[in-house]
């Protein structure tokens, strides 16, 4: 996994039709695209698109599949500037478990 179609299609398997999440999160990855995941609709959607979101997360591709794979831990990542968090912090961690493998 290292493109942003193959993590897209990770997180949407992931997420399902009702991920229960019930909020709109963007994660974005600046240059290399976005993912916009909206829990608040039902089935739930995983889009590439850019649009307005509850939470948005600003991460590297990199680091998002460091933490997937466990070499990263998100706590580290946000304290090091690695991962940004705008919007409501709850909903982001509710998103943790989903990017598991991703």
């Amino acid at each position: 996994m290292s493109d942003l179609e193959t993590i897209t299609q990770k997180i949407s398997a992931a997420v399902g039709e009702n991920s229960g999440l019930g909020k709109i999160i963007k994660v974005d990855f600046g240059d290399a695209g976005k993912i916009l995941i909206n829990g608040a609709a039902v089935p739930n959607t995983v889009t590439n698109d850019d649009g307005e979101a509850d939470t948005t997360i600003q991460i590297a591709i990199d680091d998002l599949i460091a933490m997937s794979k466990g070499t990263l831990d998100p706590m580290m990542a946000f304290m090091m500037g690695k991962m940004k968090i705008q919007g409501d912090m709850s909903v982001a961690q509710k998103l943790a478990p989903l990017l598991k493998g991703a």
